[in-house]
């Protein structure tokens, strides 16, 4: 499990959450603007969740690993989505479907960070033999989350590229499958926060609005597409700044816009859900 330096304990863990940047479709000054902007927040880790290209072509991974290099020394935690397998290249697809996200983001495709109390955790929903719905098996996700307990660990975050929940209804078609059980297996390993993509449509709030009465509530945190064109018509080209108190259970999250008529491409917080932790899970303090 990768660790980032020491710090002192107790403080605050910024994480840039990214998701669906689809390189190969993206506008150079929203991705100029997006970069200028991560430097200035200086987070402790930038977590992609998928889709990360258009069509998993090489050109298309070489731009993305332009990208990270232009965020070193931040440490970046990034896991494939289902745009990032081949569709074409039949025979990639079925032999060698990630190849192209290893040969940029390195071998590990379920990738796992603690630093400050915080545990974060990657989890591969995009099979190969699916191009576009999420699918990964309650069990495997159950069963990793107890290899990876930690002691130390006071917050979990788990990481999928496909949603758990959406705003708009014509989105229910793409959520997770098995998101009912799988939502259920999450509360009962305590993980505190799941963070996806996938539909382009930012959305915070807690798991009471989509599966109330579990057992213990944790929060849903979406992001937009990072970079690309491909925007969707209420959410423009977005992040999330998280800032995670471990050690107090509590966690903002924060949604970065990048409005299509700012001809400067600057992002700016447009919302701010701020979220706290009791015995019996997660509720929403304030928001927006």
């Amino acid at each position: 499990m990768a660790a980032g330096p020491g710090r002192p304990s107790g403080q605050a863990l910024r994480i840039v959450h990214l998701s669906d940047p689809h390189f190969g479709t993206v506008v150079p000054a929203v991705e100029e603007a997006l970069l200028a902007t991560i430097q200035s927040l200086a987070p402790s880790l930038i977590i992609i969740s998928g889709d990360i290209t258009q069509r998993a072509r090489r050109a298309q991974f070489a731009a993305a690993g332009r990208f990270v290099a232009a965020l070193a020394p931040l440490p970046v935690l990034a896991i494939p989505g289902n745009h990032d397998i081949p569709l074409y290249n039949v025979l990639g697809r079925l032999m060698r479907p990630y190849s192209g996200f290893q040969r940029t983001f390195g071998p590990e495709l379920e990738p796992a960070y603690e630093q400050d109390g915080v545990q974060v955790l990657g989890f591969v929903s995009a099979p190969r033999w699916r191009h576009k719905h999420g699918d990964i098996r309650p069990e495997r996700v159950t069963a990793r989350l107890r290899q990876f307990e930690s002691p130390t660990a006071l917050l979990r975050v788990a990481v999928f590229h496909h949603p758990f929940d959406y705003v708009e209804e014509q989105d229910r078609r793409n959520l997770i499958r098995r998101h009912e059980e799988l939502a259920r297996r999450l509360a009962a390993a305590r993980v505190d926060l799941v963070l996806g993509g996938h539909i382009h449509d930012a959305l915070a709030r807690t798991t009471e609005h989509r599966y109330p009465g579990l057992e213990r509530p944790f929060v849903i945190a979406q992001a937009g597409t990072a970079l690309s064109w491909r925007i969707r018509y209420r959410t423009p080209n977005t992040f999330n700044l998280l800032t995670l108190q471990a050690a107090a259970g509590e966690m903002v999250v924060e949604r970065w816009d990048c409005e299509p008529t700012d001809e400067r491409h600057q992002f700016r917080c447009v919302t701010r859900d701020r979220f706290g932790r009791a015995d019996d899970g997660w509720t929403l303090h304030f928001g927006r």
